[in-house]
């Protein structure tokens, strides 16, 4: 039993990692650094030597080799892969301890399952050219299998508690707050995959107006290819205007409703750190949010904005994970 607790603890930590090493790929263009999928120009390496690259030019001409790309595509593909080992693992290993886990064996196979139809959306993003619904999907995925490790891990490691939130009410208003951060997150993947994210360069309002022209329609016309309407004409700087606006609204209720949440974590017992730590992450993810509008999308700010909203992701799992009657392990 302690192996498999240490391997979801180790799970999680290295969820975190994939997720933020996504964003990563995903905001230096790198995920088109290999045409194919699960290789690389038809090797599980990346070509490098004057000979591998001209053998791979030959075999994909319309796809020029970028050594530095292609490895960062590569090493988020390893990760991932290793991940979805680890998860496996996992998963049939809670069959053999279904008699001392705390929880139900539906938990770690519908991970199993959703890691799997992750690698097919990784397969997807290269095959339909990054196409916004699966990368976005992929993003959002990624997001969910880290949520339910941590919760898998903190069942793992749970113990006899004292505290939790007694008032049922007030239990379902931090549970709603797991619904609004994956919408806000949705929001902010759509606006990554639609490059938005720099349509507006000014805050709190954009090219000057608290409300600027916007295409809705356009904007959040889910099947459609990168660029462009479902028409298949010019996706409208209105459009770019409408997806980065709605992310915008969608951070500052974010952050009313999160520091609600903190105010009732106060008034019961037991969660001053957990609610320390939520007012300073959703703070500071905040903050960088409007940092990389005013500066211009740098690479380690924006890296830094998906990490952060990962980091949420843990922290309000670990608060839900707390917040009903103690277990006993």
């Amino acid at each position: 039993m302690n192996f498999y607790k240490r391997l979801t603890l180790f799970a999680t930590l290295l969820a975190l990692i994939v997720v933020s090493f996504g964003a990563y790929t995903r905001l230096t263009d790198s995920g088109l650094g290999c045409p194919d999928w699960p290789g690389c120009y038809g090797t599980l390496s990346v070509p490098e030597s004057i000979d591998q690259i001209e053998k791979a030019q030959a075999v994909y001409p319309d796809s020029p080799v970028e050594v530095e790309k292609a490895w960062i595509e590569m090493i988020h593909r390893y990760i991932a892969g290793i991940l979805g080992i680890m998860i496996f693992v996992i998963a049939f290993m809670s069959i053999k301890l279904r008699d001392q886990i705390n929880y139900s064996l539906k938990w770690p196979f519908f991970l199993l399952g959703l890691v799997i139809f992750q690698a097919a959306l990784g397969m997807w993003t290269v095959t339909l050219l990054l196409k916004p619904a699966v990368v976005s999907s992929h993003l959002l995925g990624g997001m969910t299998v880290l949520g339910i490790l941590t919760f898998l891990m903190h069942r793992n490691y749970g113990t006899h508690r004292e505290n939790f939130v007694s008032n049922r009410f007030e239990r379902k208003i931090i549970r709603f707050s797991l619904v609004l951060l994956f919408i806000q997150i949705a929001l902010g993947g759509w606006t990554s995959t639609n490059y938005a994210a720099l349509a507006c360069t000014d805050y709190p309002t954009c090219h000057g107006s608290l409300i600027p022209e916007m295409d809705f329609s356009n904007a959040f016309t889910i099947f459609r290819e990168l660029g462009v309407t479902s028409l298949g004409e010019p996706l409208s700087l209105e459009a770019l205007h409408a997806i980065q606006w709605v992310h915008r609204v969608g951070a500052i209720v974010l952050l009313g409703y999160l520091l609600f949440v903190a105010y009732i974590l106060k008034v019961n017992q037991g969660f001053n750190l957990w609610r320390n730590v939520l007012i300073f992450v959703i703070s500071l993810q905040f903050i960088i949010g409007i940092a990389n509008l005013l500066l211009h999308l740098p690479i380690v700010l924006a890296t830094l904005h998906n990490l952060g909203a990962a980091l949420l992701v843990v922290i309000l799992v670990g608060i839900n994970s707390r917040i009903t009657k103690p277990w006993q392990n």
